[in-house]
C-alpha cells in the first residue's frame, strides 16, 4: 500500500530538503511537476508525501530521508491527526518492547493483513499492562479493592489501523535505531513542541524535585497528569502502581503508553475532571503529586459544596488550588506525602486564609517552597511547591518549614540552576522532616512555630518570615562585584575602537551563503532540539548542553538541556559561526573553546567554513550588517525569519579576510566586555539600593 494518505505541509518539504520554506514556494511556482496540494487551505495547503519525495529524488534534492524526518512526517500527516497516529505508534511500540516476536509475524505481509491481525495481539498488551478487562476474561484488582475495568487506552480496529500501517512499520524500524521507549519519547517530545500553546509542560528538573520530595513509594497518583512528566520522575520500586488522571483523553492515552514504555510499574489511567469526576475515590495512595490548573474559577464550585473531600473548609470560587491540595489529602493513606505546584497567591489569598489556617492547625501542611523565577510556566512567577502530609497521629508537629530558593534564579530564558535549588530544598526538607524543626539559615530556610502564623493573614510566603542572608556577606559580595566593575570598566576602555578612517564605498563582487554552501566553502546546518530550559532529559543527556537563539542573542554561556530522545544533534566545533533566523536582529556569534561541544538548538543555523577558504571572524563580521540582514529576512508573519542562504559576503582573498577578521574579533571582545559591565553594574546597584534600604550599608 502506497503512503498517499500521509500529507505533508510546505514547512515539512522544506525540513526534507534542508531549505526554506521560500525555496518550497519557488519551486510550486517553476515547476509545473510539482506535486499538486490534496489537502490543507489556500494559504497552507498539504500534500501527498510519497509524492513530494518522488518529486524530490527525481530533481536530485533528496538523496534519502532521513527515517527520524520520515516517521515524523507520517505521524503529522495522519489523516486522523497526529494525537491519534502517536497512541497508535505507543501501542505498537509496547507490543514490540513486550512480544517482538509476535511483531516479526504480524508485520510480515501486506498492510491489511497487519491491520487485521493487530488489534487480537494489541488486546492482550493492553490488558496486562494498563489492569483493563479483556473480552472472557477476569479483570485484575488494582489496589483500592475494586475491580478496574476501564483502560486509558482503547485498541484500535483494523480499520483504524489500516492508514496507519507505513507508520507502524517505520516507527519500528526506528525503534531499531533508538529503542522502543526511546522512539516514542522523540516522538511525544516533538508533538508537544509542536503543539506547545495547547499545554503546560512541567519542566523534567522540577518533576524530579517533586519526586524526590515526596520521596519513596508503592502506590503514587497524579490527579492532573497531563503528560506524565511527575510519575515518570518517580523511583521505580517493586511492585509500584501509578494512578494518573486527566480530563483529555487524548493526554491519558499517551500518559499511559509514556508510562508502560518507561516502567515496569502497573500503569492505570482515567479520563474525566477529577474534582467533579473522581476517578479512584477508594484510593489510598503513598504519595500524590500534583500540577494543577491555576485560577480556574469553573472547577465545580457550585455543584460540590458538600463533597466530603473539603475537610479544612469549602474553598472559595477563586480558590481552585486549595480544592487540589484537598482533594490530594483525601487521596493519601495516613502519613503518606503530597507534592503540589502552585502559584504564589494561594500563599496569601485572604479568600483561602481560613482554609491554611486549619491545614496549619492539623498538621497537614508541613513545607512551603518558593521557586527561583523561570521555574516552570508561567515563567515570570516565582512559583510555590507545597508539601502535605496526612496527619497520622498526634501531637500535631509545631512548625512548618519555609524555603526560599530564589536566589538561584538563572539570567533571563537561561532558567535556574537547578542543582542549586534541588541540593537547597532537599538538604531542608528532609533535615526539617527528621528532626522536626530546622536551624535557621539566613536568606534561605526557617522552621516557623505555626503559632507566628496564625494571624489575621495566614501569609505563608516565605520570603515573609526569613531573615535577611547575614549582612557581612552581603558587603563582601557588595565589595567583590564592585572590584570587578572597576577591572571590567578598565578593559573595555583599552577594548575602545580606534577613530574610524573614512574610506570610498567599496565596489566588491558578492557571493551568498547558498552559494558558498554549494560550493563546499562551507557548511550549513540547522538546529531542530527544543534546546530549552524544561525538556525532558536524564542525568546523562543533561550533561550536554544546548547553545539556545537567546543565548546568541543574549552573549551568554548554553542554557539548554538535551532532550532523551531526540533528532541528530548538531554539536558545535570551535571556529562554527551560528546565526539566529528569528528576531530581526543583527547577530553571529563565533564559537570559542567554552562553548565548543553545545548542541545547537532550535531557530539556530550553523555555518562551518573550510578554513582554507573562509575567514570566521570575517564570515560571522560581514552578517552582522545590517543592510546585509535586511534584504535576506523575510517580514511576511508578526516574526522577523532570516533566510541564512541569502545573506551576503565580498568575495576577497584570505589574506584580506583575515584582516578584517581581526577587527571585527576586536569589536567582539569590546563588546563582551560592555556586556559583563552592564551585568556587574546592575548587580552593583541592586545590591546598594537593598543594603541601604534593610540597614545593612552605611550611608556614607
Amino acid at each position: 500500500m502506497q503512503d498517499n494518505a500521509t500529507e505533508v505541509t510546505a514547512a515539512g518539504i522544506a525540513r526534507l530538503a534542508g531549505v526554506g520554506r521560500a525555496a518550497v514556494s519557488n519551486w510550486r511556482r517553476r515547476h509545473p511537476d510539482f506535486p499538486k496540494p490534496i489537502g490543507g487551505t489556500e494559504t497552507s495547503p498539504s500534500f501527498a508525501l510519497a509524492e513530494v519525495e518522488t518529486w524530490l529524488r527525481e530533481q536530485g534534492k533528496l538523496a534519502e530521508v532521513p527515517l527520524r524526518e520520515r516517521v515524523w512526517q507520517q505521524l503529522t500527516g495522519h489523516p486522523e491527526g497526529p494525537a491519534v497516529a502517536l497512541a497508535h505508534v505507543g501501542c505498537v511500540l509496547l507490543l514490540v518492547q513486550e512480544r517482538p516476536t509476535v511483531w516479526l509475524d504480524i508485520d510480515a505481509g501486506s498492510d491489511e493483513r497487519l491491520a487485521a491481525k493487530l488489534p487480537g495481539v494489541l488486546d492482550g498488551v493492553i490488558a496486562a499492562r494498563f489492569g483493563c478487562k479483556p473480552v472472557n476474561a477476569s479483570g485484575p484488582v488494582d489496589a483500592s479493592g475494586s475491580v478496574n475495568t476501564a483502560s486509558p487506552v482503547h485498541t484500535p480496529t483494523g480499520p483504524q489501523l489500516l492508514p496507519s500501517a507505513p507508520l507502524l512499520r517505520s516507527a519500528v524500524e526506528l525503534a531499531g535505531e533508538l529503542g522502543a521507549r526511546q522512539t516514542f519519547e522523540f516522538l511525544l517530545g516533538r508533538y508537544l513542541d509542536a503543539h506547545s500553546r495547547q499545554y503546560t509542560p512541567t519542566p523534567a528538573e522540577l518533576a524530579g524535585l517533586m519526586a524526590e520530595l515526596a520521596g519513596p513509594a508503592l502506590t503514587v497518583l497524579d490527579p492532573a497528569c497531563g503528560t506524565g512528566a511527575l510519575l515518570r520522575a518517580v523511583e521505580a520500586r517493586p511492585g509500584q502502581t501509578l494512578y494518573a488522571q486527566d480530563s483529555a483523553p487524548d493526554l491519558v492515552a499517551l500518559t499511559a503508553l509514556r508510562l508502560a514504555l518507561h516502567t515496569r510499574a502497573a500503569v492505570r489511567g482515567a479520563v474525566g475532571d477529577t474534582l467533579r469526576t473522581d476517578a479512584y475515590p477508594e484510593l489510598r495512595a503513598d504519595a500524590v503529586l500534583c500540577h494543577p490548573p491555576f485560577n480556574e474559577r469553573n472547577w465545580g464550585h457550585d455543584e460540590l459544596a458538600y463533597d466530603a473531600r473539603w475537610e479544612y473548609g469549602f474553598p472559595a470560587r477563586n480558590e481552585s488550588e486549595l480544592a487540589w491540595v484537598q482533594h490530594a489529602l483525601a487521596r493519601l493513606a495516613d502519613g503518606g506525602t503530597a507534592v503540589l505546584l502552585m502559584p504564589p497567591a494561594a500563599a496569601s489569598r485572604r479568600s483561602g486564609r481560613r482554609i491554611r489556617a486549619d491545614l496549619l492547625r492539623r498538621g497537614a501542611l508541613r513545607a512551603v517552597l518558593a521557586l527561583p523565577v523561570g521555574a516552570a510556566p508561567p515563567y515570570n512567577l516565582p512559583l510555590h511547591l507545597w508539601v502535605l502530609r496526612r496527619p497520622d497521629r498526634t501531637p500535631v508537629a509545631p512548625e512548618v518549614l519555609l524555603v526560599d530558593t530564589g536566589a538561584f534564579a538563572g539570567e533571563a530564558r537561561g532558567g535556574p540552576d537547578w542543582q542549586a535549588v534541588r541540593d537547597a530544598a532537599l538538604d531542608t526538607w528532609r533535615a526539617f522532616a527528621r528532626d522536626g524543626r530546622l536551624a535557621e539559615r539566613p536568606g534561605l530556610a526557617r522552621s516557623v512555630p505555626v503559632i507566628e502564623l496564625l494571624d489575621d493573614d495566614v501569609d505563608l510566603a516565605p520570603a515573609r518570615h526569613l531573615p535577611p542572608p547575614a549582612a557581612a556577606d552581603g558587603v563582601e559580595q557588595l565589595a567583590a562585584v564592585r572590584d570587578g566593575l572597576a577591572a571590567t570598566l578598565r578593559l573595555t576602555t583599552g577594548l575602545t575602537p580606534p577613530p574610524a578612517v573614512p574610506a570610498p564605498p567599496a565596489r566588491w563582487p558578492l557571493t551568498t551563503i547558498g552559494e558558498l554552501a554549494r560550493g563546499g566553502a562551507l557548511i550549513l546546518r540547522t538546529g531542530a532540539l527544543p534546546g530549552t530550559p524544561g525538556s525532558t532529559a536524564t542525568a546523562a543527556h543533561a550533561r550536554v548542553p544546548v547553545l539556545t537563539d537567546h543565548d546568541v542573542l543574549a552573549g551568554s554561556p548554553p542554557s539548554g538541556t538535551l532532550p532523551e530522545s531526540d533528532e541528530e544533534a548538531v554539536l558545535t566545533e570551535p571556529g562554527d559561526v551560528v546565526v539566529p533566523v528569528l528576531g530581526g536582529g543583527s547577530v553571529a556569534r563565533v564559537v570559542d573553546a567554552a562553548t565548543a561541544g553545545a548542541a545547537l538548538g532550535r531557530n539556530l543555523v550553523l555555518l562551518r567554513p573550510d578554513t582554507a577558504a573562509l575567514d570566521a571572524w570575517f564570515l560571522a563580521g560581514f552578517l552582522r550588517g545590517t543592510a546585509n540582514n535586511r534584504q535576506a529576512s523575510s517580514y511576511a508573519s508578526t516574526a522577523t525569519r532570516l533566510d541564512v542562504r541569502r545573506l551576503q559576503l565580498p568575495r576577497l582573498p584570505l589574506d584580506e579576510q583575515r584582516r578584517y577578521g581581526a577587527r571585527f574579533r576586536a569589536l567582539d571582545e569590546f563588546e563582551q566586555a560592555l556586556r559583563q559591565a552592564g551585568r556587574l553594574g546592575e548587580q552593583l546597584l541592586r545590591g546598594m539600593y537593598d543594603g541601604l534600604t534593610d540597614g545593612t550599608v552605611e550611608p556614607h
